[in-house]
Order: structure tokens, then C-alpha cells, then sequence
């Protein structure tokens, strides 16, 4: 006998105690899918005999089950079953689960389950259970299938239990081996004319009822085929052929199943367009009446396509039911789901599940009309009601590029208005996902987490860290929908031997020498603030692109997500003039165009320090230069005199005098890079990357491009309008070189940069592999690493820090935490940026920008 059951189902094993049940499940299925209640009373009792542990076991075996089927998992239940109310639990478990429930019966000879009992030391039980066993089991085999048991199997001899094969039939949905590239057509009804419109568009070759796809493509029609256009046969040959050459999938309408119980001689309301399709239908052959109910009749309620990447359904189908069989999905699948209200329209009030959709797989519908297709929390209606007077609409997947054709006349009337009232418009519109995205849900942060990343796999995120970043967010941070990104953390070179010093590019050479990359860049480190700037060409780029109001063209945030700058309501702001410069520098370079975008993100450094440092500089380094400088002048005085009547305390004046030496120059080292800041020309920023614009986060460039951009973005901000020198000075190229680590003389090169840079009191620079994103022998390395220079490294480790005792014991900084922590958040920070150009949900966003902010809280010293 040959065993077949669907892919995703909950198997029921029913036989008698001996019968072979957990030998059976040993053979043909995985010991992770066969749940045991033997098992089961063992786990809770010790004991897998005690039969008083039996409801408990039940539990623990039914929790365990409908955690598999929520994950799409098959299971078989290895357990007597006999009983009509022991099965009845299962079946239901199987209809939350929307999978189907399977039967297999070892109905074996009583005597065979007797002489098996008597072989096992476990089985102490009289002979007479196993007699009530059986009684049960050969009643229970006129019930099962209206128990609900789609397919019932019975095996009726050892022999037949020995000899059968079990073999898993996908389910008809799954299709998920189809890659595409596909075209999903929206609600056609019998507009046949706008159909051959599109598909010639979408580049398909129409001969007649014959559409010939581009090489390759495949179309997928979403349902509702008939009723209320002029040539629903028309779409019928069409589509069906296509069905049939194979070059077209189609799932059900509700219209189409309502002509189906019509053709069929089943009592239906006529109504909804359904008579004008009776009377297109009545001149036609019987043949074609035959084939038209063969084909509604063999349409599966749903697909999912892509590697479970896309799901197509007439009206959607939410997360928990995708790639599942069940009376309930294929009732989603046609009609959605209703609040149980009506309108003053007279139609059923729909549930907005595309509001609580949270899947992964993006879901292609329609059913309902709408004016023009909108993409929300990766779903998207795409029935723009071409039948009422508005168009028909195609997405293009993967390209997710919408293709549409204008209706050539009204066919029917609404009866609920749909097409937008233009002369009632009356300011900025948001799109369904931003108004969805105007309120952030907590739980989506709170908690343990984890989040896939393209570059990194599962970044871990702690509760305790999740509950720090929350505090900063709510509190301090911007407008969550301008904060696509947050910069990574960046680590240090490894502990120098050089004499004297405590970091040297050497180390930096040589780690990405060893990694395997040949070409480094070197960037002058500015010791300013990371900042991240977005920049929009107008303010209804924000509000189209980023669904803000009022705002400006744009902001400029610091690395844990604040503005830089206070809000100055009342006039133009520094940051809103700053903002202007990068947009006209933009627009001089040619920028907007050659990018093809109409907004960019930067990431830069943005001097002086002490515009944002401002607080910490006169709280941490002023009050110690301040006390230093106050104290130790008239302690070497005293120690002077005191030297001249007692020699031997001379070492201790020295030690002074050296004290007083380092905290001159810890003073010198953070005033150099303060100073005050009253208009936009105080200001100097540095862009290093070009981070994404529309349609493309730029990690794909290397360095050289990102370099060569900034710098001409950099000229043309010094140009005014007419395209003379301005002078401003504002925007400043990176000074940068680029260093083969496996040159003796070009690293000779890039460490003599290094030390006229600091030796004219620069913080040193940033070591970077020549491509963004860089692997070495164990995956994702780091994309830079700092080497900063001995007097900057003053500012962080204090005056003394160059004396011997205190560099020999702070070479011994271990880097590794750092160096993790860099690596998931550059992850985390790319992440995000990609899931915004492909217009993911802001939650989706948020979720990496926030993990950003809560890596931040992990216990890493901070001076590294």
C-alpha cells in the first residue's frame, strides 16, 4: 500500500497496544516529528507506564504539536487512539493549524498484539485491554472521515504494516520552486480589451485568446476573471489557455466561485455583474460551459512562490495561513475577513489585516478597489477597479515595478466610491504605510530579540540593552521616521611596541595584510562628531519618501539618533542652512541626476567637537585642565624651594614638573578642537561615505568612488549660484590616501602621513579595506580601524597616560569585544539602510537602527 500524505499534516497514528505504532513511526518518520505519549507520561512522571500522569502527558504531547504546526513542521502522534474523544482534540488542533489531519489505522489481529505485549517487560496489563483496544478501534473505522480525518489509511496485517510505502506529496500551493520572474495581474473582470492592453505592455506577444509571454516570464492572474465587463469570455479563453500552455497560474475570485455554483445549478443571488455573465455565457457552446467549470473548479485558493518569498491570493491571506489547506483559507483567500458590520453603502465593513500583517513573504491581492496600488507591511493591492472606470494593474516580481493601463470607459458603477475626488485635495497625503509607521509598536524592540542581517546572520539583542536604547529613543532621539541609520562603532588598531606611543598604522597595515586585502585607504581622522545627514530636494520629497510634515528638507543627527542642533522655530537654523548648502552643492555637481535620486544619506564628521561635546568638554576635560593648571604651578614652585634646602626630593619635583608638562598639553588637546560656533560658516563637515539614495544603498562602491563623489560634492559647495567661488569653506573633502599593504614603501608612505598628521595635532587616521564591504579567511571583517595619534589619545586616557608604568599596563587592552561589537553594528547599520530603500515598514527599520542604539549599552571600555 502506498501511504501518501500531504507535506504539512498532522498524522494520527490508531492501533491497539502491541499493534506496532512506535515501530512504524521509527521507520518512516524523523524522531523529531513523532510525538509519543508514552514519551510524554516519562517527561512528567518518570514513569512512561503511569497512567495516572496520562492528562498531563496529553498537554505537554498537544503544546508540543501545535508549536510545530505553527512553524509549518509535520507530526504523528504515536499513541493508542482508539477512542472518538482522544481524536477529537487532534482534529481540532489540525483546523487551528489549517493543515489536514491524517488516520493511519494498524488494525493488527488481536492475538498479534498480544504475543508482542507479552514480550515487553513494561506491559503488565491483563489481556483484556488489549481485547477493549480493538473493540474501539473496529468502530472507530466507520467514523474516522466524519471525524474530520481527510485521509484514512488501514493497514491490516503485519505484512501490509511491513510492505507499505509513505511517500509526502507537496501541497498544491506550494509552488515555492517557482523563482519567477512573474507578472501578477490584478482583478480583470471580463475587460478583456484593457487586458490585451496590459499584457502587450508587460511585452507579451496577443494573438488572438493566445499571449505569448517574454522569455522566461510567467503571469499569475489574481481571480475575478467574470462579471460586470463586456467580454468575460474573451478573459475566460485567454486566461485558460494560458493555464493550460503552462505560461500562467490563476487562484479564484469570489465571482469566479459564485459562477461556478451557478453553472452548476446551485440557487445564487444574481447579482454583482453575475447576470451580464450569463448572458455573455449563454451563446456558447457547451463544450466551453464544460471546460469553464472544469477550470474554476481546479483553482487552488492560493500560492506561494519564490522560496516562500511571495504569496498570491484573490484577497489576501495573512501570515499564519500561507502554504496551508483549510476550508478558512480558502474562505481568506476569496472574500478576506469582515468585521461583521455594514457600511451606508450596504457592503460588509472589511478587517484591515494588512495593517497586522507581520510575515515575511511579500502578499500580492486584490478584491477590494483602490485608486492606485499602495504597498503596506509587504502587501499590496493591486485591483484598481479597471472594471469601474479605473485601471488595470500588473507588479512585475521580483522587479516590484507597478504596470498599469487606463480603463477605456466605465463598465459599472461602484457602489461604494473609489477613484480619488482631485479638486477635494487639501494638503499632503501620506501613504497606508506611513500613516501606519506614525506610531511604532514597543514590542517590536522590548524584549530579547533577534534580527537577520544580510552581512552578519542573527544579531542578538538583550533585553537589558533593548530597555537602555528605549530611554535614549524616546526620550532624546529625532523623529523616528528620519532615522534610517545609525553609524557602527569603531575599533582601534591593535596595541603598538613603539616606544612612546600606544596605537601606530603599522598594526592597521598589517591586520588587513593578514586578512588578505591588498589595497587599504587612509582617511585624516577629524576629531569632530559622527553625524549622519539626510538631505531631500523638497519637502514633498520628505513627505512622499519619509512620510514627514514640516520638517524641513531634511536633518543632521549624531550617532546615537539626537539633533545636532536646537530647533530654531522662529528663524533659519544653522542645520537648515547646512542643509541648503549640501542640496545647491547637490544640484552644482550634478549629483541628483547621476545618482538618479531625489534624497541622500551621508555619513560625515561634523567640527567642532565642542557643538555637541559642549556639556562633556566643561564638565570632564575643562574642570581637570582647570584644577591642573591651577595646582600644579604653585605645587612645582613650593617643590622648587623646597629642592634648593633638600636635594634629595629632586626626582619628586621632576615628577611634578612632568605632571604639569601633560596637563598643559591635555589642555592644548581638546582646545584645539573647540572653538565657537555662531553661524553656518563656524561650522566644518567632512563626508566620508555616501551611504544610499533612491533605489541603492552605495556598500557596493569602494572607497576610491566614495571619495572621488564627496570631493566633487565638497568643490561644488564652495561654488554660488553663478558658479563662482563662494569661499564658505563649509563642506570639507576628506584628505585621504591610498596604501598596497603589501608595499614596504607605500606603508612606509601611509605611516609617514600618519605622523605628519598628528605631528601638526591632528587625532590620526581611519585604516579602511579598499571595498566597503570586506571579507577575509572567517567572513565579515572590520570595515576600519582608528590610529590615533599620541596627543589626541591624551583626551581619553588622561594626562599621565604616556608615562611607562601606565603604557605598559594599558597595552594590555583587550580588543575583541570591540571588534565584535564593530562588526554587528556596521551589520546592523547596512541592514537597515537596505531594508528602507526597498521601502520596507518603518518598523522594519527601526528594528536594526534600534539594535544599533541598544549594542551601544553592552559593557565595552569605552575609550577604545
Amino acid at each position: 500500500m502506498n501511504i501518501a500524505i500531504p507535506e504539512l499534516s498532522l498524522v494520527v497514528l490508531v492501533g491497539a497496544s502491541g499493534s506496532g505504532k512506535s515501530t512504524f513511526a521509527r521507520r518512516y518518520f524523523k524522531p523529531t516529528e513523532v510525538l509519543s505519549s508514552d514519551v510524554c507520561r516519562g517527561l512528567v512522571s518518570d514513569d512512561e507506564n503511569d497512567q495516572a500522569a496520562t492528562n498531563d502527558a496529553f498537554d505537554v504531547l498537544h503544546y508540543i504539536a501545535s508549536k510545530r504546526l505553527a512553524a509549518a513542521k509535520l507530526v504523528v502522534v504515536d499513541a493508542t487512539n482508539v477512542q472518538a474523544e482522544a481524536r477529537k482534540p487532534l482534529v481540532a488542533l489540525a483546523r487551528e493549524y489549517h493543515c489536514l489531519p491524517v488516520a493511519i489505522v494498524l488494525n493488527m489481529p488481536e492475538r498479534v498484539c498480544l504475543d508482542r505485549n507479552q514480550s515487553r517487560a513494561d506491559r503488565d496489563f491483563g489481556p483484556h485491554v488489549v481485547r477493549n483496544h480493538v473493540r474501539n478501534l473496529r468502530q472507530s473505522l466507520r467514523t474516522l472521515e466524519r471525524e474530520g480525518f481527510r485521509h484514512v489509511f488501514v493497514l491490516d496485517s503485519p505484512e501490509q504494516a511491513d510492505q507499505a510505502r509513505l511517500t509526502r506529496e507537496k501541497l498544491y500551493n506550494n509552488k515555492r520552486d517557482e523563482a519567477g520572474p512573474f507578472d501578477i495581474v490584478g482583478d480583470i473582470h471580463g475587460c478583456f480589451d484593457e487586458l490585451a492592453a496590459l499584457l502587450t505592455k508587460l511585452g507579451y506577444a496577443i494573438n488572438g485568446h493566445t499571449a505569448t509571454p517574454p522569455a522566461g516570464r510567467k503571469a499569475i492572474f489574481l481571480g475575478d476573471l467574470v462579471d460586470r465587463g463586456p467580454k468575460t469570455p474573451d478573459v475566460l479563453r485567454l486566461v485558460m489557455k494560458m493555464v493550460a500552455d503552462g505560461t500562467a497560474l490563476c487562484v479564484p475570485g469570489n465571482h469566479d466561485v459564485k459562477l461556478l455554483k451557478k453553472l452548476r445549478g446551485r440557487d445564487v443571488h444574481i447579482s454583482y455583474g453575475l447576470a451580464e455573465t450569463l448572458e455573455q455565457l449563454e451563446p456558447e457552446p457547451p463544450e466551453f460551459i464544460t471546460q469553464v467549470k472544469h477550470f474554476l473548479d481546479g483553482l487552488i485558493s492560493h500560492y506561494v512562490l519564490d522560496g516562500g518569498k511571495l504569496v498570491v491570493a484573490h484577497a489576501g491571506m495573512k501570515a499564519e495561513m500561507q502554504g496551508r489547506g483549510s476550508g478558512k483559507v480558502r474562505d481568506f483567500a476569496l472574500y478576506g475577513e469582515t468585521t461583521g458590520e455594514i457600511d451606508e453603502f450596504g457592503l460588509p465593513i472589511r478587517y484591515p489585516w494588512a495593517e497586522q500583517y507581520r510575515g515575511s513573504a511579500t502578499v500580492v491581492y486584490g478584491h477590494t478597489p483602490i485608486p492606485s496600488p499602495e504597498w503596506l507591511n509587504h502587501t499590496i493591492n493591486i485591483d484598481t477597479g479597471c472594471v469601474f472606470g479605473g485601471k488595470l494593474t500588473a507588479l512585475r516580481w521580483p522587479e516590484r515595478e507597478i504596470v498599469s493601463v487606463d480603463s477605456l470607459r466605465t463598465y459599472s458603477e461602484p457602489a461604494r466610491p473609489f477613484l480619488l475626488d482631485k479638486t477635494a485635495y487639501d494638503g499632503p497625503a501620506m501613504s497606508a504605510q506611513q500613516q501606519m509607521d506614525d506610531v511604532l509598536d514597543i514590542e517590536d524592540v522590548l524584549g530579547k530579540r533577534l534580527i537577520t542581517t544580510r552581512l552578519h546572520g542573527n544579531i542578538t539583542i538583550r533585553e537589558e540593552n533593548a530597555i537602555a536604547a528605549l530611554e535614549v529613543m524616546s526620550r532624546f532621539a529625532a523623529n523616528p521616521k528620519w532615522l534610517i541609520y545609525l553609524p557602527p562603532t569603531m575599533s582601534p588598531t591593535e596595541t603598538t611596541e613603539v616606544a612612546g606611543l600606544l596605537e601606530h598604522p603599522a598594526e592597521a597595515f598589517t591586520y588587513y595584510r593578514n586578512q588578505g586585502v591588498e589595497t587599504v585607504v587612509c582617511e585624516e581622522k577629524h576629531m569632530g562628531s559622527r553625524a549622519v545627514i539626510i538631505v531631500c530636494r523638497d519637502e514633498e520629497v520628505v513627505r512622499r519618501r519619509f512620510g514627514i510634515v514640516d520638517e524641513g528638507i531634511g536633518i543632521c543627527v549624531s550617532r546615537t539618533g539626537r539633533r545636532f542642533f536646537p530647533e530654531q522655530p522662529t528663524e533659519i537654523s544653522i542645520e537648515q542652512e547646512l542643509l541648503y548648502l549640501i542640496r545647491d552643492a547637490m544640484t552644482n555637481s550634478n549629483l541628483w541626476s547621476e545618482l538618479d535620486t531625489d534624497w541622500i544619506c551621508l555619513d560625515c564628521e561634523l567640527m567642532p567637537w565642542s557643538v555637541k561635546a559642549q556639556e562633556l568638554i566643561r564638565q570632564q576635560y575643562a574642570a581637570v585642565g582647570a584644577a591642573a593648571n591651577a595646582a600644579l604651578p604653585a605645587s612645582v614652585a613650593l617643590l622648587e624651594l623646597a629642592a634648593q634646602r633638600q636635594p634629595e626630593i629632586a626626582p619628586i619635583l621632576a615628577g611634578f614638573r612632568e605632571h604639569q608638562k601633560n596637563a598643559s598639553l591635555f589642555v592644548d588637546a581638546y582646545r584645539r578642537y573647540c572653538w565657537p560656533v555662531e553661524t553656518l560658516a563656524d561650522i566644518k563637515l567632512a563626508p566620508f561615505h555616501i551611504l544610499a539614495t533612491e533605489g541603492a544603498v552605495h556598500s557596493d562602491k569602494d572607497h576610491r568612488w566614495h571619495m572621488q563623489t564627496l570631493t566633487r560634492l565638497c568643490v561644488a559647495a564652495g561654488l554660488g549660484a553663478e558658479g563662482a567661488v563662494s569661499g564658505s569653506g563649509v563642506l570639507q573633502a576628506t584628505s585621504h590616501k591610498f596604501i598596497n599593504v603589501t608595499d614596504d614603501a607605500a606603508v612606509s608612505e601611509g605611516i609617514a602621513w600618519w605622523e605628519e598628521l598628528t605631528g601638526r595635532g591632528g587625532e590620526g587616521m581611519v585604516v579602511k579595506p579598499l571595498d566597503f564591504v570586506a571579507t577575509g579567511k572567517r567572513g565579515l571583517i572590520q570595515p576600519a580601524v582608528k590610529c590615533r595619534g599620541r596627543e589626541y589619545l591624551r583626551i581619553i586616557y588622561g594626562p599621565d597616560y604616556t608615562a611607562d608604568a601606565n603604557l605598559s599596563r594599558l597595552r594590555s587592552r583587550g580588543l575583541s569585544a570591540k571588534r565584535s561589537l564593530a562588526l554587528r553594528e556596521f551589520a546592523l547599520g547596512l541592514e537597515g539602510l537596505e531594508r528602507f530603500v526597498r521601502h520596507d515598514p518603518l518598523r522594519r527599520v527601526h528594528e536594526c537602527v534600534f539594535g544599533v542604539l541598544a549594542l551601544e549599552s553592552e559593557p565595552v571600555d569605552p575609550r577604545l
